[in-house]
């Protein structure tokens, strides 16, 4: 066997047979939201914050004589 051989079968060991392996990454990716879904609420809080400034604004104006 070359150096590369076993270089490359001391690293394959070690990242399929740790702990802390391929099961552990995939959990923490399904226990995440995708990222245009965290982007697409944060936008929406937003725009929801904004409308109801509007109203409330629009209100405030109405009901000062």
């Amino acid at each position: 066997m070359s150096d590369a051989d076993l270089t490359r079968a001391t690293t394959d060991d070690a990242t399929t047979h740790s702990p802390r392996g391929a099961t552990e990454r995939k959990r923490n990716e399904e226990d995440r939201a995708p990222m245009g879904m965290t982007i697409r609420v944060f936008i929406y809080l937003v725009a929801v914050h904004f409308i109801v400034a509007f109203f409330f604004l629009i209100f405030w104006l109405a009901g000062a004589e």
